[in-house]
């Protein structure tokens, strides 16, 4: 059972489709971390070109799905609702497996440092328990 629908996510961030790209908040505990799910479904407007014969979704879009989760952790604090998670960089990422449609990305972000406004996550994508991404994400709070 999710502890946040998509609705419940989109009263937290301002993302809405197409580039709301979770689905729902499994775990959440806020300030700390978040685990949440997107099922990549062929209709994906990015399939459309990310490639024709042989769709994945892009790492990037990875990378954007992990941050919005942790977006949905750190904005779930007293202190910043209402507010905006930005990118502040992306100190490292590794890709280690497609994304095609038909998986389920389990998207998990703990924040290891937080310093004010400006923290930094770990985060981890998987598909059927399989790493498929792995990085650290700097945010900054606006």
């Amino acid at each position: 059972m999710s502890v946040l629908t998509t609705k419940e996510i989109m009263e937290i961030i301002p993302h809405r489709q197409p580039f709301l790209l979770i689905d729902t908040i499994e775990e959440l505990e806020p300030g700390k971390r978040a685990v949440g799910r997107k099922c990549v479904s062929y209709n994906e407007p990015f399939f459309a070109g990310h490639f024709p014969q042989e769709p994945v979704m892009p790492g990037v879009l990875i990378l954007e799905a992990l941050a919005q989760v942790g977006a949905v952790a750190i904005l779930s604090c007293e202190d910043f609702k209402g507010k905006t998670a930005y990118f502040g960089a992306v100190n490292s990422a590794k890709f280690k497996r497609k994304v095609v449609p038909g998986d389920v990305l389990t998207l998990e972000l703990e924040i290891v440092k937080q310093k004010g406004p400006i923290g930094v996550g770990s985060a981890k994508a998987y598909v059927d328990g399989k790493a498929a991404v792995i990085a650290e994400l700097t945010f900054a709070i606006g």
